[in-house]
C-alpha cells in the first residue's frame, strides 16, 4: 500500500509541469501488453525497443539474457529506462513461466510457421509479444512455448526488419486498437500510485534525505 502522503510530499519537491506529466502519462500506461526480447546481439536493438515501450505505453519489458548479457544504452534508450520496469532473465523458460503465471499468452513475432498478421491479431487477451534475436530470431524453446505466432506483412525482397522496428511497428498497431477498444487496459489506482512514487524517487536525487526527515517528522 502506497503512503499517500509522503507521495503528496515528494511531489512537492517537483515542479507543476512535470507532477502533470507524470499523472498524464501515468494514465496512458498498460500491463495488458508486455514485451520480451530475447537474446539481442545489438545492445542498441534491445534499448530502442525499450524506447518503443515507453512511447506506446508498455510499463514492463522483459529482458531474457541466457546468452547475450548486456547492459542497456542509454543513450539509445534516452532515458526510457527510467520509466520502464526492466524485469531480467537468465534463461527464455525462467521467462517463459514467468509471463503465463501472470496470465498472458505468448506472442512469438516470427515470419514462419503459419504465423498469422498482424491485422488478424486478437487484442482482447493479455500478451507478451517476444523478439529474438537479429539471425536467429526466436529459439524453438519459445516457438514450441507460443500461444500465437505473429508476422508483419512485407511486400518486398527483404524478409525481414530490425526488432526495434518490428516491435515499435507492432506495439503502434496493438495499442492503438486497445485504447479505442472497451477493454480495462489502465493500471490500476494502486499501480499509477506506485509508479508515481517510482518516478519522483527517480528524478529527486536526494529523495532518500527527504525521506529520512519526512519520516523523522513523524508524518
Amino acid at each position: 500500500m502506497v503512503d499517500y502522503k509522503l507521495l503528496e510530499y515528494l511531489e512537492s519537491f517537483l515542479t507543476t509541469r512535470r507532477q502533470g506529466l507524470y499523472k498524464k502519462v501515468i494514465e496512458e500506461r498498460t500491463n495488458h501488453f508486455t514485451v520480451a526480447v530475447e537474446d539481442v546481439y545489438q545492445l542498441h536493438n534491445t534499448s530502442a525497443v525499450i524506447r518503443s515501450c515507453d512511447v506506446f505505453g508498455i510499463q514492463n519489458v522483459h529482458v531474457i539474457e541466457e546468452i547475450n548479457a548486456k547492459r542497456i544504452d542509454r543513450e539509445i534508450a534516452m532515458g526510457a529506462q527510467k520509466w520502464v520496469d526492466i524485469n531480467r532473465y537468465t534463461t527464455s523458460k525462467a521467462c517463459v513461466t514467468e509471463l503465463k503465471n501472470r496470465g498472458y499468452q505468448i506472442v512469438a513475432t516470427t515470419p514462419h510457421d503459419n504465423s498469422i498478421e498482424l491485422k488478424d491479431f486478437d487484442i482482447s487477451k493479455p500478451s507478451a509479444f517476444f523478439f529474438g534475436q537479429e539471425q536467429e530470431g526466436l529459439s524453438d524453446m519459445i516457438l514450441d512455448e507460443a500461444d500465437v505466432k505473429l508476422h508483419i506483412p512485407m511486400v518486398g525482397f527483404t524478409e525481414s526488419l530490425n526488432i526495434s522496428v518490428s516491435a515499435a511497428i507492432i506495439l503502434q498497431q496493438v495499442t492503438s486498437l486497445l485504447r479505442n477498444s472497451d477493454i480495462s487496459w489502465g493500471l490500476s489506482k494502486e499501480e499509477k500510485l506506485e509508479k508515481r512514487l517510482d518516478w519522483a524517487k527517480k528524478v529527486i536525487k536526494s529523495h532518500e534525505k527527504i525521506i529520512a526527515r519526512y519520516e523523522k517528522e513523524g508524518n
